[in-house]
């Protein structure tokens, strides 16, 4: 088969790394791509939001599957476009990515079709949002209603931090707000391979979206992961997958919205059960970066099973991987581009390029999130330790990173 995946961070470069080790493949492509890929597949010069481009690359090239990394690619149509086309794709199309793109959509999935959330309210004006959220008080969750990148999400612990999140969404013209109840307990992140209701749950991960140490500073895309999670029980997971996860597809289905593709739920296991906090229509990133790489099993294979409505069961090697993101200094407010980075031929992890670009045969940061070092071991301690060993021998002044990834699995 020949394989083409869209997109250009460290989750397309960890997929395309995980589609490449299938014996049903002969050529991986990735549309952009980035250098790390280049060790093993095809780098194509189309951007991800170059939908008829990306079509037109799947018909000359004779492609047998696409796989989409990036949100913003399936809220453009790219399925809609490639399945026109008799193109077999594996992401849902533009009006199911609405369970990402829109946050009152997905709230209103899971109203009525009785999926565990917070209860909350949309607003379109500050107005009757600030009275809402007087009503409510503090701790709130104020969530602006488009895509943002793991961005525009505020968890207010005081009434204060809410009133700055509804300035800032409201200074954007047309801009919505969901404002939801704050849920207390552990979070993680569930992902699915998904064909209309028909699931194949992944091992879970445990992502830090603040920037700094101890969960503190704004929320990022992700800045680390580790998996699996050992206070997620299997319990927990069936209880996700029964409750949350398998509701939704059916009620999309009931939508007429069938979904295909990679569902993510991001989850809290709360003293009254497992709640949703949100959906993606696409694996996580970083989570794709610390589960691929434990994965025995082909994901070509479990891509082709779904598809056919078969729920397989997935093969996991026994260790636990770290992964720490290196960010480029002022992420997430801004990013450091074209700093040199210099990664050791020593270092042993897995490295997935998130923002990276090769300069006359240099290494170069281009993005806000740079690199994720994936460490592996038998437990956690020791795939912690691994990975931060790497994350020390990579040379680039203008990189950070948080020192406490893996740590709350360790209370």
């Amino acid at each position: 088969m020949k394989v083409l995946v869209i997109g250009k961070g460290g989750r397309e470069h960890a997929l395309a790394w995980k589609i490449n080790q299938s014996p049903l493949v002969e050529k991986v492509y990735v549309a952009p791509g980035n250098p790390g890929v280049e060790e093993f597949g095809v780098n194509v010069n189309i951007k991800d939001n170059d939908i008829e481009g990306l079509v037109n690359f799947a018909l000359k090239e004779k492609i047998d599957l696409t796989v989409v990394g990036p949100e913003t690619t399936l809220a453009l149509g790219v399925a809609d476009a490639f399945e026109e086309k008799g193109l077999k794709i594996f992401g849902p199309k533009k009006d199911v990515a609405r369970l990402e793109s829109s946050k009152d959509f997905a709230k209103k999935i899971m109203e009525k079709y009785n999926v565990p959330t917070g209860a909350y309210k949309t607003f379109d004006n500050k107005k009757d949002a600030l009275e809402y959220v007087n009503k409510k008080g503090a701790p709130i969750v104020i969530k602006e209603d488009g895509l943002k990148a793991g961005k525009g999400v505020t968890v207010a612990m005081k009434i204060e931090e809410a009133y700055e999140a509804l300035d800032i969404a409201f200074d954007i013209p047309g801009n919505r707000v969901v404002i939801e109840d704050y849920l207390d307990g552990f979070e993680f992140s569930l992902i699915a391979l998904a064909h209309n209701d028909k699931v194949i749950p992944l091992e879970v991960g445990q992502d830090h979206k603040r920037v700094f140490d101890g969960d503190k500073g704004p929320n990022t895309g992700g800045m680390g992961v580790y998996s699996p999670v050992k206070r997620v029980t299997k319990d927990i997971i069936e209880a996700s997958v029964n409750e949350i996860i398998r509701p939704t597809l059916k009620g999309l289905v009931e939508e007429g919205l069938s979904f295909t593709g990679f569902i993510f739920a991001g989850i809290m296991d709360t003293k009254d059960g497992v709640k949703t906090i949100e959906f993606n229509a696409r694996f996580g990133d970083p989570e794709a970066e610390s589960i691929l790489p434990r994965m025995e099993s082909d994901l070509v294979q479990l891509i082709l099973d779904i598809m056919n409505e078969k729920e397989t069961l997935v093969k996991w090697k026994e260790t636990t991987t770290c992964g720490v993101v290196m960010a480029s200094e002022g992420y997430p407010a801004s990013s450091t581009p074209n700093a040199e980075i210099i990664i050791p031929d020593d270092v042993k992890s897995q490295i997935f390029h998130m923002g990276t670009k090769m300069e006359d045969g240099k290494l170069l940061t281009n993005g806000g999130r740079v690199l994720i070092v994936v460490g592996e071991g038998k437990n956690l301690q020791e795939a912690m330790k691994n990975a931060y060993e790497d994350v020390e021998k990579i040379k680039c002044e203008k990189l950070f990173f948080r020192r406490d990834i893996g740590a709350k699995d360790m209370i």
